[in-house]
């Protein structure tokens, strides 16, 4: 069972999605337009919510919870308000499962709180060194509210354009629009720059400890696999890439049931080595 509430987190709110109980895993969504916690990971959640308890929130800025205010977003923003709702739902050690976006936020989580985050899976994953701006993320960063902008959106995403269907484009044109005018101040060009903020350090990197699985399309254009999770590889203390054929930038969506069992095999599997451990 699933339910979605609104959580005070240092002074502002947070809206999140939850279920299940056993070991916490935080959930992390991406950035398209429209994107929130519970449209991201809403049927994640439903599938695995009886072996972890799930907790996917909307990033500053993006569906019920607030940017602070003055502020445009970034990297240190959604860390610390990620590090901040954990807080307040009393946890102390969870794994972080992040998609694109929220991808470069897990490993920033983990490079900053090493002693409480156990493991990292990073889909479709920015933060990698060097990356440059694709073509498809610039367009989906501009992508206006409406069906045409919706559809363009969802057809960047994904490979698989039987998943494109009429009902998907209403959806995401929907939610596009509900989220227009936080959305509009977060990604202005140019646009580098946003990439740029969500890149962490080769010394930020090599500070993660927990065990990191990457999980990314072979097709995918938004963050591609030669230039955000390979270079990752040489970077990363313990690290493992699981590449999707025929997928895009959503493989939770384009390879649903295989990506459950990889990654759910990970959080059983995988922990986080000792503080103390060489």
């Amino acid at each position: 069972m699933t339910s979605t509430r609104t959580l005070d987190v240092l002074g502002h709110p947070v809206r999140l999605l939850e279920g299940g109980d056993g070991p916490a895993v935080l959930l992390l969504h991406g950035s398209g337009p429209g994107t929130t916690g519970s449209g991201a990971w809403g049927a994640t959640v439903e599938a695995l919510g009886t072996s972890w308890r799930l907790v996917a929130p909307d990033h500053a800025g993006f569906g019920g919870s607030a940017l602070p205010p003055g502020s445009r977003g970034g990297l240190q923003v959604w860390t610390d308000r990620a590090a901040g709702l954990m807080d307040a739902l009393g946890v102390g050690s969870f794994a972080v499962v992040g998609h694109s976006m929220g991808g470069a936020v897990a490993l920033a989580l983990a490079a900053s709180l090493p002693d409480r985050v156990t493991q990292v899976v990073a889909v479709s994953t920015l933060g990698a060194p060097g990356a440059p701006l694709s073509d498809d993320l610039d367009a989906l960063w501009a992508a206006r509210p409406g069906v045409d902008g919706a559809r363009d959106m969802l057809e960047r995403l994904l490979l698989d354009r039987s998943l494109v269907t009429p009902d998907a484009v209403d959806a995401r044109a929907r939610a596009m629009v509900d989220g227009a005018s936080a959305f509009d101040t977060l990604f202005p060009p140019p646009r580098q720059r946003w990439v740029d903020d969500l890149t962490l350090s080769e010394e930020a990197l090599a500070a993660v400890r927990a065990p990191v699985l990457l999980v990314h399309g072979a097709d995918d254009g938004v963050t591609p696999l030669a230039t955000a999770a390979l270079p990752l590889l040489g970077l990363l203390h313990d690290v493992r890439l699981h590449v999707l054929g025929r997928c895009g930038h959503v493989p939770s969506v384009e390879h649903p049931g295989e990506f459950r069992r990889v990654v759910s095999s990970f959080l059983h599997h995988a922990r986080a080595p000792r503080t103390d451990a060489t």
